[in-house]
């Protein structure tokens, strides 16, 4: 069981690391300033891009453990009711 859920949370951050160049934004489109990125805005988007993807990891991975954990017992007790 540890295994599969291994694989799911590998294949969910895999996933959600590659999707997010689908919402990237275009070529030329920064922070509104003028078509120059400082230091200081690419820093920003480093830090804030890093904590939100160690945040969706995280997030998959408990909820896989969660969600493989808890359906044996919701299937026992959705049948148990019938």
């Amino acid at each position: 069981m540890k295994k599969l859920a291994g694989v799911v949370a590998a294949t969910a951050i895999t996933m959600t690391v590659l999707g997010g160049t689908a919402m990237a934004a275009p070529a030329g489109e920064t922070s509104g300033h003028d078509d120059h990125i400082t230091f200081s805005d690419a820093a920003s988007w480093f830090m804030d891009g890093g904590g939100a993807l160690g945040y969706g990891a995280a997030a998959v991975v408990a909820g896989a453990y969660a969600g493989i954990a808890t359906t044996p017992a919701l299937i026992l007790h959705s049948l148990s009711k019938h």
